[in-house]
């Protein structure tokens, strides 16, 4: 008798989900699981349509065929409030409100939902030793903070309500090599040390080989191979992915 083939405990669901812009279908029809407590990272070109997928499951652009579940509920109009709240989402560039100090920008939400001034702070310390940001950053305003400064800062607000899910748009993209590289070390630490459930968008397949624990290889709306980056590597599903891999030269395998 054979082993059982291990059970996949799913967080999100997307189920022959479909996205157009009139004529043009940026996504889908697409079937895919994020497993619970684990990195899953989208990976392609620009137009791929990885964005437009993560959008899809903070409720941000909802499918004009097909579902989104999460945790089993189903993503639509009257649940979206309610399930963003238990997701985190950081962008490229932060997405920072510029009048406002990082630290208020942290507790907007908090504060929104009528935490305690006592329980901000309690929160915003952890958090802060977590993103290894300090008190005098906090402080400051956007504009005022380096890039990648801002980038934690928007990673400490996607925490601050400790969501069962991290959604991540390309959040290190436009930063330059060594910052990309720190921030690649200490985001890979705080997901495992907070066992997350995460989704990333990369372009790099170096970045996604080196946070995520599976890659979901994209191309015209379509998923081509779903695995780790071995897989992608030595056992391609489809001729672009190993043209994809090939075109990665900096990536150290």
């Amino acid at each position: 008798m054979s082993a059982a083939e291990p059970i996949i405990e799913p967080m999100i669901e997307l189920r022959a989900a479909v996205k157009r812009y009139g004529d043009a279908i940026a996504l889908g029809p697409t079937d895919l699981c994020i497993e619970r407590s684990k990195t899953t990272v989208l990976i392609g070109g620009s137009g791929c349509g990885k964005s437009t997928l993560l959008r899809l499951i903070v409720g941000l652009l909802l499918p004009d065929a097909g579902e989104v579940r999460f945790e089993g509920v189903l993503v639509t109009p009257k649940t979206v409030t309610s399930l963003r709240r238990r997701m985190g989402y950081v962008i490229q560039d932060g997405g920072l409100f510029p009048h406002l100090a990082a630290r208020d920008n942290v507790a907007l939400m908090a504060r929104y939902l009528g935490w305690s001034e006592a329980r901000i702070d309690a929160r915003m310390t952890e958090l802060g030793s977590l993103a290894r940001l300090g008190v005098d950053a906090l402080a400051r305003y956007p504009r005022e903070l380096s890039g990648g400064q801002r980038q934690r800062v928007s990673l400490m607000r996607a925490l601050m309500l400790d969501p069962d899910v991290l959604l991540l748009d390309e959040p290190l993209g436009a930063l330059d090599p060594v910052i990309r590289s720190e921030l690649q070390d200490d985001l890979r630490v705080v997901v495992r040390e907070l066992g997350k459930t995460c989704v990333l968008v990369t372009h790099d397949l170096g970045e996604a080989a080196y946070l995520g624990d599976v890659l979901v290889l994209m191309r015209d709306g379509q998923i081509l191979q779903r695995g780790t980056v071995d897989e992608l590597v030595n056992a391609p599903a489809d001729p672009f992915v190993t043209r994809f891999v090939k075109a990665q030269r900096t990536l150290a395998l």
